[in-house]
């Protein structure tokens, strides 16, 4: 892989991947079939489950999505390759069974059921530590996790949403509040923004980006994991300014609760309505998700709306509505072989 900007020497490109969930979770497994450094950038509004729990109880940043960051990048195939090639199956075998372990949930009915072990070690760590980051670099330390995690904000945010649908009039938008709501909400999401509403970004997430090779958004909820990474001010002048190539992972179908009824067109046009300034150079989309004529130039024309190129390929899992790790590498590694960043030498946003 060359993205164009990778240190000298032939060292691995420095890759930024935001998101939230099992999205993120997707786009890490990918990334780590091109490369060992990379920083996932993680949204940290969650309300709802374990994250939920401790955050109302302990006043933490939600852990839940910071967790399932570690265990992708802990058993992502590069990683447990690279201890395959170095004659080190033991060492292969510990980390599938600490990414376990970091996801496994407590059963039972008691006050631990349903948290998972992760949620509570990192929760522990931080107040141990008395900060977020920090316990998060010990965690990737002690299990020797290459690449780095860190919450998109230095404080637990929330999301508001303006909803329509929910009133006898439909013109007539109501205010919800919180992750979990929003995400189960029976009506239209039209707009989301962050509280506190100028919230601060994560200095060491800004300064990856910053010095990133490639940045990846998306794929994931998309008005909770991925447009909040536009929301927060400092973040993204720092994704304006990023010499970078940057791809936009487009999401394969509507999510049910925040975007019944989406196109992919429409994913991006309510991206831009969030975000007008923010540019990419690719919209990747999958093929089956888009038919060819006039949806498909439909969706060009949104994608120029970023200045970015329309990328149409082959990256779900056969049947299923998930994206391809392999295959999204795969062609993310054909696009950054290709020709230079034409942003590389954009002046600041």
């Amino acid at each position: 892989m060359n993205t164009g900007n990778a240190g000298a020497g032939g060292t691995d490109p420095r890759i930024v991947a935001l998101g939230g969930g099992h999205g993120l979770y997707a786009t890490l497994t990918a990334m780590r079939y091109l490369s060992s450094d990379i920083t996932a950038v993680v949204t940290v509004a969650d309300d709802g489950g374990s994250s939920g729990r401790l955050r109302a109880e302990l006043g933490l940043i939600p852990p839940g999505d910071l967790r399932m960051a570690l265990a992708a990048l802990m058993c992502a195939p590069k990683a447990l390759e690279d201890f395959q090639t170095a004659g080190d199956p033991e060492t292969r075998r510990r980390h599938e069974l600490w990414a376990e372990v970091l996801q496994h949930r407590f059963g039972g009915r008691g006050a631990l059921a349903g948290h998972p072990i992760g949620n509570l070690m990192l929760a522990g760590l931080t107040e141990v530590l008395g900060d977020t980051v920090a316990a998060l670099d010990e965690l990737r330390s002690m299990f020797g996790i290459k690449g780095h995690v860190l919450p998109m904000s230095t404080v637990p945010l929330d999301i508001e949403a303006d909803v329509s649908g929910l009133e006898a009039d439909p013109r007539i938008s109501r205010e919800i509040r919180g992750q979990v709501a929003v995400a189960t909400t029976p009506g239209k999401v039209r707009r989301v923004r962050l509280i506190p509403e100028d919230p601060p970004a994560c200095e060491s997430a800004v300064e990856a980006i910053d010095s990133a090779d490639l940045v990846m958004l998306g794929p994931g909820s998309w008005f909770s994991s991925v447009i909040p990474h536009v929301l927060v001010p400092d973040q993204l002048k720092a994704l304006q300014r990023t010499s970078a190539r940057k791809i936009l992972v487009v999401n394969l179908a509507p999510e049910p609760g925040e975007t019944p009824g989406f196109s992919v067109e429409r994913h991006l046009h309510v991206l831009h309505a969030h975000a007008d300034t923010f540019r990419v150079d690719h919209v990747l989309v999958d093929e089956a998700s888009v038919p060819a004529g006039r949806e498909r130039e439909h969706l060009e024309r949104a994608a120029g709306l970023f200045g970015a190129e329309l990328v149409v390929g082959d990256v779900a899992v056969p049947g299923r509505q998930v994206h391809d790790p392999a295959k999204v590498a795969a062609v993310v590694n054909e696009l950054c072989e290709g020709e230079p960043n034409r942003y590389s030498d954009r002046a600041d946003a």
